[in-house]
């Protein structure tokens, strides 16, 4: 689940962004991308804006291009992200396969909407 979204031009960084979300009514944080470790212009790990609702459930926003920010779900707790994120392996045996579409399952309907809520609220903000 991800989303593109068209800032205006006084949102032109992760900072204007984080000012704006803090009083958005969910718990707003700017932190290392640590989900997808992307590298900003000097080689240090990019910092994003976590939007959570709860443990489970939460967006990142980051600038793609000057004015317009990509959103993702992510699951904000390491621990919880370790057990239902989606694996970074790139050979996985039958039972991760298996167990990995079973929570997909499962989730996807929660994450749906929690996202769904997320992006409203960073949409209405920006």
């Amino acid at each position: 689940m991800e989303n593109l979204i068209r800032l205006k031009p006084e949102f032109a960084n992760l900072d204007a962004i984080y000012e704006l979300l803090k009083s958005s009514g969910y718990e707003c944080s700017k932190e290392y991308d640590v989900w997808e470790q992307r590298t900003d212009t000097s080689g240090q790990m990019a910092h994003c804006i976590v939007l959570k609702k709860n443990g489970m459930h939460a967006v990142k926003l980051f600038f793609v291009n000057e004015n317009t920010v990509k959103i993702n779900h992510i699951i904000p707790n390491k621990l919880m992200n370790a057990y239902f994120g989606n694996s970074a392996k790139a050979h996985k045996n039958m039972l991760e396969l298996l167990g990995g579409s079973i929570k997909r399952a499962l989730l996807k309907g929660a994450q749906q909407k929690a996202f769904e809520e997320l992006e409203r609220a960073v949409a209405k903000a920006c």
